[in-house]
């Protein structure tokens, strides 16, 4: 059994006894299981908001240093382009230990990443798993972690990795726990990348719309081409350092090419 199965057993109230007593929805065991339900009902709102996917992820990794216990830093693996990278942690040891896993190529973020399923560890100087890394981990002192695939359907977003300088900080309840935390998660990091490449696209139109305006302009004045005033365009672009659809601003405003 994997680390990710019975997670739900774990928080689970006794089903049977309610069902027997006709008590309806399931109740939550404890106030620490209400204050949880609150607490992931607040980040879910959180990172659900219109912001970056930056500030998505900053708010993902503060979180979840309150949500799960034991964690005392948490931080975010992605991959881009062939190379993992740490863009949102809450202190500087966190990058410190992503870059030895980076460096090493082992370690539990890369694992759930690759392999699709939590990795939790207790004692990073003894395990097996990653003997380098983990000595390397130790010495920063760092002895437990606990890694979380960030996914929506099939597509993997990255791993969210809970550290601690504790020996075995994290329990079956944090593991539970995180699995809910990580799931929230993925789905604030999915919608915020896909505002932001919808905010992209919408910047690339616009300006490819005043491009367009400016070499009109430019086709008017000096009775050229579409392809000459693209030409002339780009050569003002390159001789005054500044990016074309700068350019193409000025020349909506004043009518003529700078200078």
């Amino acid at each position: 059994m994997t680390e990710m199965e019975g997670v739900a057993d774990r928080l689970a109230p006794d089903a049977e006894t309610a069902r027997r007593e006709g008590a309806g929805p399931v109740p939550l065991r404890t106030d620490r299981d209400v204050r949880l339900a609150v607490l992931l009902a607040d980040v879910a709102r959180d990172m659900a908001s219109e912001g970056s996917v930056e500030d998505t992820l900053s708010t993902l990794v503060e979180r979840a240093v309150e949500a799960v216990s034991g964690c005392e830093s948490a931080g975010v693996t992605v991959s881009r382009r062939g190379w993992y990278e740490t863009p949102a942690a809450t202190d500087q040891v966190v990058h410190e230990v992503d870059r030895h896993q980076y460096e090493t190529d082992e370690g539990p973020c890369l694992d759930a990443l690759e392999e699709h399923e939590i990795f939790r560890t207790g004692d990073l100087a003894g395990d097996p798993r990653w003997p380098t890394f983990g000595q390397r981990a130790a010495e920063l002192g760092i002895s437990s972690m606990l890694s979380f695939r960030l996914f929506v359907a099939d597509e993997t977003l990255g791993s969210l990795n809970l550290y601690s300088a504790r020996p075995d900080a994290f329990d079956d309840r944090s593991v539970a726990v995180g699995a809910l935390f990580a799931a929230h998660a993925a789905l604030a990091l999915d919608q915020a990348q896909a505002r932001e490449s919808e905010r992209n696209l919408q910047r690339a139109l616009d300006a490819s719309r005043r491009i367009g305006m400016a070499i009109g302009i430019i086709m008017a004045l000096h009775h050229v081409d579409e392809h000459s005033a693209f030409e002339v365009l780009k050569l003002a672009s390159q001789r005054s350092n500044r990016k074309l659809r700068e350019v193409a601003d000025d020349v909506i405003r004043s009518g003529a090419l700078p200078g």
